[in-house]
């Protein structure tokens, strides 16, 4: 779960750099209208789809102008049909469209990570599993990613490089072995997770003798991950990765592994068309 103070100061950030690149030295469209001249708005999707984002562009507006005023008629985790109006706005005109383009991306690609999240999520509701994301975020958008994640009925794999281990093949080859980088990771950070990546059967039973909290099946057969499944009893999760897709990931969350890990979630996605209208 991503730290509350930690994602603040992110949005925060992360909005100012997007209105930088989008605004620059000012926006001399908006100069074209009166700067008294007041206007109302709303913005509406125009296809289904699951919200995330309302903090971010709360944010664009705040950072652009705090004299506009939002109604948001939709929360985040929010489906939300298509045609409806989000939110409505009203303030100087100016701002409004100013801001338009910053906050309508915040809202449509997070949103477009929490609806593919969501669809992927509704697949496996009958099993036990729980669909994680990867490090394979936009540049400079990974908590607001992680975050979308959430709102998509799915879960965070790790955030960064610091929160948890994920020891992998060149890792191994540098540490000796399998169980010494275990050992090792256990020594350096007591209480961290421990995740190991195995690509065949004997590199799970390394891991799982070595006390792995976490171990990965990377690309394992559907028979390979049912008798990983007998074998660790218990003993540590399991986390099915690699070659999920629409066609593999009900089969692999019903061979009763803990996490099915999807770079697919945030990588992969298409905006949410959505549009702003001034009333």
């Amino acid at each position: 779960m991503i730290a509350p103070e930690l994602l603040r100061q992110a949005r925060i950030e992360s909005v100012a750099h997007s209105l930088r690149e989008d605004i620059g030295d000012g926006d001399i469209t908006a100069m074209l209208i009166p700067a008294d001249k007041t206007a109302r708005g709303r913005v509406i999707t125009r296809e289904n789809a699951r919200l995330a984002g309302v903090e971010w562009v709360n944010e664009v507006f705040r950072q652009v102008d705090p004299n506009v005023e939002l109604e948001w008629l939709f929360s985040d985790g929010d489906d939300v049909p298509a045609d409806a109006v989000l939110f409505r706005m009203q303030g100087p005109a100016r701002s409004l469209l100013t801001a338009e383009r910053s906050a309508l991306n915040w809202l449509q690609t997070l949103s477009a990570v929490a609806t593919q999240c969501a669809g992927y999520a509704a697949r496996v509701a009958h099993t036990k599993v729980r669909l994680l994301d990867t490090r394979k975020t936009l540049p400079g958008l990974r908590l607001a990613q992680k975050y979308a994640v959430t709102c998509g009925d799915c879960d965070n794999h790790r955030i960064g490089l610091w929160d948890a281990f994920l020891i992998k093949e060149n890792h191994i080859a540098a540490c000796g072995s399998i169980a010494r980088a275990v050992a090792e990771a256990h020594r350096i950070a007591p209480g961290k997770p421990v995740e190991v990546e195995t690509e065949n059967m004997d590199e799970f039973t390394q891991a799982l003798d070595a006390g792995a909290d976490i171990i990965m099946l990377d690309e394992f057969s559907l028979e390979d991950m049912v008798e990983a499944v007998k074998l660790t009893a218990g003993r540590a999760r399991l986390e099915a990765s690699g070659g999920i897709n629409e066609q593999t990931l009900v089969p692999i969350a019903e061979t009763g592994v803990d996490y099915i890990s999807i770079g697919a979630l945030t990588k992969d996605v298409k905006a949410i068309d959505l549009s702003m209208r001034l009333e």
